[in-house]
C-alpha cells in the first residue's frame, strides 16, 4: 500500500492536498459546529415554514457530516475537524440577534439573514473543495462534495423565498 506522502506526489496538482485536507477538517468542523446552532436558531423563530427549513437542514447537516467523513476515507484518511472560527463568528452573530431582538417576524428576517450569512460561507467552503478535488482528480470527493454543495445552494434558494414570501413582507 501507498504511503500518504507517495499517494500525494503522484496525483495531478499534488500541491493542493495539505490544503484540501486542511479544508475538509475546516468545514467538518463547521458542520458539526452547525449542528448544534442550527437546534438554537430553530427554536427561536416564530414561522412555521422557517421552522420547518431550519429543522430540514439540520437533517441535511448530519449527512453532509457523514458525507465529509466519506470523502476523508476516499482519500485514505482518518476523519479530523478542527474548530472553524468563520463558523463560530457566525453563530456567535446569531446569538447577539437572538439576545436583541423579540420574538416574532422581525426575529425571523433577521435569522433567515444569519442563517444565509452561514450558507454563504458553506457554498464559498464546499466549492473550493470541489474545484481541489477535480483538480486531483479524487472522483469520489468530488461527488460527495458536489452533494452538500447543491443541498447548501438550495438551502440559501429556500431561505430566500421564505423571506420574500412571508418574512420580510407584511402578509
Amino acid at each position: 500500500m501507498e504511503t500518504k506522502k507517495q499517494m500525494s506526489s503522484d496525483m495531478p496538482n499534488a500541491h493542493l492536498h495539505e490544503l484540501f485536507v486542511d479544508e475538509l477538517r475546516d468545514i467538518l468542523g463547521a458542520e458539526k459546529q452547525l449542528l448544534k446552532g442550527l437546534k438554537k436558531i430553530s427554536s427561536k423563530t416564530t414561522n412555521a415554514n422557517l421552522k420547518h427549513a431550519f429543522d430540514e437542514h439540520l437533517t441535511e447537516t448530519e449527512h453532509q457530516v457523514e458525507r465529509l467523513t466519506e470523502v476523508f476515507q476516499s482519500i485514505g484518511l482518518s476523519p479530523r475537524s478542527k474548530k472553524c472560527k468563520a463558523m463560530q463568528g457566525l453563530l456567535e452573530e446569531s446569538e447577539e440577534i437572538i439576545d436583541n431582538f423579540e420574538s416574532g417576524q422581525v426575529l425571523d428576517a433577521a435569522l433567515i439573514a444569519a442563517a444565509q450569512k452561514i450558507e454563504h460561507y458553506e457554498i464559498a467552503s464546499y466549492g473550493c473543495l470541489l474545484t481541489y478535488a477535480k483538480l486531483m482528480e479524487h472522483t469520489r470527493a468530488e461527488e460527495l462534495l458536489n452533494e452538500s454543495l447543491i443541498e447548501e445552494k438550495a438551502a440559501d434558494v429556500k431561505l430566500t423565498e421564505i423571506a420574500m414570501a412571508e418574512v420580510n413582507v407584511m402578509v
